[in-house]
């Protein structure tokens, strides 16, 4: 399979640049499988899809200001006989660093991009906001760096003073107080991703007992959004291609509410490689790699609500192997021609 057949055209204004004021106000395209037809409908009637038996699985990972903005402060570590004082002449350029993931048992060392990257090499010091303070220890197979902040104070903290929200690059505007509450679920508890899991966006406290007072369960899930999410697929050919380890865990209280459940409704493609990975390996815990591309057979999934994803991605691949390349293709060509809201802060999809 060549990636180019996973593409589509979408004019730039139909992605969302603020979050509707309501979460749950959201156009609904509802996808039947069976039936190869689609319903325009919002996400407010999202409970009605619903039965008794269903299990709706929800990924409570919680994103962290990952999203660092800081000057180079100079090479320290390097032994002076291997500096280059022309290299260095200029050392107050600024630097965007972007987490991916702590890499270490103390919470100090984080796998990370830097911006910019050819400037960046092991050694050097970058220099936030706050006095925070991190070296470059090393350099990655796809150009990402691993650093160690230079600080005895807990991280976290830190990130909550002078990080900024991981806004997505598409999201032409910089990041406002109120996306540090709305680029988060109402249901996020475990700390550790550098994007929202966007498909949970659209629920409310409200919806969620709607949900269960139509006799559908919940259970939670845990995929700390990282690489093997968001970055672009490198290679054409699909076959070829890989996704970074991501770390997901879900509690056996979580997998006994799924096991019980007539039909597993997936909410984001997050959830969907949690539940298949548990699945594949056997394991509650553990680290996955999985890439789902047409071809893949699914488990445990039942249905899937999924946002609109961009054009060559893992997650566009994900949702072709649910409900197929040609259908889901057509579905997109109809959501522009209805004036959808695209991506992170847009409209969703319910694939039945």
């Amino acid at each position: 399979m060549q990636l180019s057949d996973f593409d589509y055209h979408l004019p730039q204004d139909l992605i969302a640049q603020e979050p509707l004021p309501d979460r749950a106000a959201s156009r609904m395209l509802v996808l039947r499988r069976g039936e190869q037809r689609w319903e325009d409908r919002l996400f407010r009637e999202l409970p009605e899809f619903l039965q008794s038996g269903d299990c709706l699985v929800l990924n409570d990972s919680k994103v962290f200001p990952c999203r660092l903005f800081g000057h180079r402060a100079g090479v320290h570590s390097l032994p002076v006989g291997k500096r280059n004082p022309k290299r260095h002449e200029n050392l107050s350029g600024a630097v965007e660093v972007f987490l991916l993931r702590s890499v270490s048992p103390d919470g100090k060392e984080w796998q990370a991009l830097v911006r910019p990257g050819r400037k960046m090499r092991t050694g050097e010091r970058v220099t936030f906001d706050g006095a925070l303070e991190a070296e470059i220890t090393s350099r990655g197979e796809f150009g990402e760096r691993t650093l160690r902040f230079l600080t005895e104070a807990d991280v976290y903290e830190s990130l909550e003073r002078v990080g900024h929200v991981p806004l997505p690059p598409y999201i032409k505007r910089p990041d406002s107080p109120a996306d540090r509450e709305r680029y988060q679920t109402v249901f996020a508890r475990e700390k550790g991703s550098v994007a929202a899991p966007t498909a949970g966006l659209h629920f409310t406290p409200e919806m969620l007992e709607r949900c269960r007072a139509l006799g559908a369960d919940i259970a939670y899930v845990t995929l700390h959004v990282g690489l093997g999410t968001f970055q672009p697929i490198h290679s054409e050919q699909v076959e070829q291609a890989r996704l970074h380890a991501e770390s997901y865990s879900i509690t056996p209280e979580n997998a006994a509410r799924m096991d019980a459940a007539r039909r597993i409704v997936a909410v984001g493609t997050t959830s969907v490689r949690t539940i298949e990975s548990a699945h594949s390996s056997g394991t509650l815990r553990g680290q996955t790699e999985l890439f789902v591309y047409p071809g893949f057979r699914f488990a445990r999934t039942g249905a899937l609500l999924t946002n609109f994803h961009l054009p060559r991605t893992s997650l566009l691949l994900l949702v072709c192997a649910f409900a197929g390349t040609e259908f889901v293709l057509a579905a997109y060509r109809h959501a522009v021609e209805k004036q959808y809201r695209f991506y992170s802060y847009g409209d969703c999809m319910l694939i039945l």
